[in-house]
C-alpha cells in the first residue's frame, strides 16, 4: 500500500469499520477478516483493535462479551443509534467529497451549492 493510500485510509477507517459492523455484529478478528475480504488486505489487526477501543469509548457501538471456545470471552461489537447517526454523516460527507473530487478530475466544475450547505443537509 502506498503512502497516499495509507493516509487516506487512516482518515476513513473509522467509517469503514462502522459500516462493516452495521452489516452484522462481529468481534475484532472477524471485522479484520471482513475488511480483508473487501480488499483492505494491508490493514493490521492491531489497527482495527485500537480503532474499536476508540469507537467504544465514543459510544458508537454496543459491546457484548460472548463466551469463546478458545480462551477468554470475545467482545462482539454492534452499531447502536449514535453509531448509526455517525455512519450516516460519514456517508453524506463521503458522497460530498467524492462528487467534488470527480468534478475536479473532470475539469474543475464548480459545485452549485456551497460546501457548508451540502454537508449540513440531512
Amino acid at each position: 500500500m502506498g503512502k497516499l493510500e495509507t493516509e487516506l485510509l487512516k482518515g476513513t477507517l473509522e467509517g469503514i469499520v462502522l459500516a462493516t459492523v452495521s452489516a452484522r455484529p462481529a468481534y475484532g478478528y472477524e471485522i479484520t477478516a471482513r475488511l480483508r475480504d473487501q480488499g483492505f488486505s494491508d490493514i493490521a489487526e492491531g489497527t482495527v483493535y485500537a480503532l474499536l477501543v476508540r469507537i467504544e469509548r465514543r459510544g458508537l457501538v454496543d459491546v457484548e462479551k460472548v463466551p469463546s471456545e478458545k480462551g477468554p470471552p470475545r467482545k462482539v461489537y454492534s452499531l447502536n443509534a449514535q453509531g448509526r447517526e455517525y455512519l450516516e454523516e460519514f456517508w453524506r460527507t463521503w458522497s460530498f467529497l467524492a462528487e467534488r473530487l470527480e468534478q475536479l478530475r473532470e475539469g474543475g466544475n464548480q459545485p452549485t451549492d456551497p460546501p457548508s450547505t451540502r454537508l449540513s443537509r440531512s
